[in-house]
């Protein structure tokens, strides 16, 4: 599965992502105002896997503002926007952050290993490639805005998707059309999501997950005490 590794992306190589590589899908929705209640409830579904990085792109700064003020309140994530009025500094530093948050230390914090990191970002401040700036490497990209460009889209995937990361597309009413039109001239395949994600196998996955790791723990927690009870019995 395109997303089971929850790890970051690798540090800069140079490369950037093939659309052949990772998987896309759109997620369409009748009205421009159920879009964003819809992402904020995805965002709140699959935030719930650990350490997963994603970004959210935007066309315009308004709708990263009301995203960002949208998602504050989602637990297990955390989120820095990415827009022009950041200094240089300011900048390397919310990249820089975004690229260590998801490569965890062993001297990290425990809650902080479990929480998901997303940058939101507007076209406008998308990693330069060209300058040097190194790739997000996220394993979920969400265009909040359909780009009415494949280069536009192509920039997405090269400039913040890892090669066997997944993309979805927010899609609104007559928006279909420059979808396909995208989809025809990039030689990538689209699949539908249906409404109700939680029917989607991907994200079945990560409800599964968390059940699964805390029995792990669990399990793990039992091994441990069972050793340490083996060696005690040796010494006596």
């Amino acid at each position: 599965m395109a997303m089971e590794n929850i790890e970051g992306g690798s540090p800069c190589t140079g490369t950037v992502s093939q659309s052949g590589q990772c998987r896309h899908f759109y997620l369409a929705v009748d009205r421009l105002q159920f879009k964003m209640q819809t992402v904020v409830d995805l965002l709140g579904l699959v935030g719930r896997r650990p350490s997963l990085p994603m970004v959210v792109c935007c066309s315009s700064r308004d709708d990263l503002d009301c995203l960002c003020s949208a998602v504050s309140g989602l637990p297990f994530i955390s989120s820095s926007p990415l827009y022009s009025d950041l200094s240089e500094h300011q900048r390397a530093s919310t990249l820089d952050k975004f690229r260590h948050l998801n490569h965890p230390t062993d001297h990290d914090d425990d809650d902080k290993e479990r929480t998901s990191h997303m940058i939101i970002v507007t076209d406008a401040c998308l990693p330069l490639l060209s300058s040097g700036e190194c790739p997000l490497n996220a394993h979920l990209l969400i265009n909040y805005d359909l780009p009415p460009k494949k280069e536009t889209y192509g920039r997405r995937l090269a400039t913040c998707l890892s090669p066997d990361g997944v993309v979805i597309n927010m899609v609104v009413g007559g928006e279909v059309v420059t979808l396909k039109a995208i989809e025809e001239s990039s030689n990538i395949v689209m699949q539908e999501m249906p409404m109700q994600v939680t029917l989607f196998p991907l994200f079945k996955f990560f409800v599964l997950y968390e059940f699964v790791f805390s029995v792990v723990k669990l399990n793990t927690l039992f091994v441990f005490i069972y050793k340490h009870l083996l060696q005690i019995l040796d010494i006596l």
